[in-house]
């Protein structure tokens, strides 16, 4: 993990609002975050809010990973098309389980 990143707010793509919403699941530091699925944090996201994020927001967990896996920095919408594969992979699953 990159030594930079010792706050959310330190990793490249999070700013105020998403590291406070990322706090509100008890998620507090670079350590933790690394340690979650992007995906799941992102549903976990979105019951805890009560409304279904946007899916920037997805992009933009799978963006913090990579920088805290690699220490490598790349805009969160290079992550559209990969998150788009996970979000529709997410709802055949859903759809397939009656959710």
């Amino acid at each position: 993990m990159p030594a930079t990143a010792r706050n959310l707010e330190d990793i490249p793509n999070i700013g105020r609002s998403i590291a406070g919403d990322l706090r509100s699941l008890g998620i507090h530091t670079p350590e933790t975050l690394a340690t979650r699925d992007p995906l799941k944090t992102y549903l976990a996201l979105s019951a805890n809010m009560g409304k279904r994020h946007d899916p920037c927001v997805l992009y933009t967990l799978m963006a913090a990973k990579h920088f805290l896996e690699s220490g490598e920095s790349i805009p969160w919408w290079k992550f559209t098309e990969q998150g788009k594969r996970l979000l529709a992979a997410q709802a055949k699953v859903r759809t397939q389980t009656g959710e």
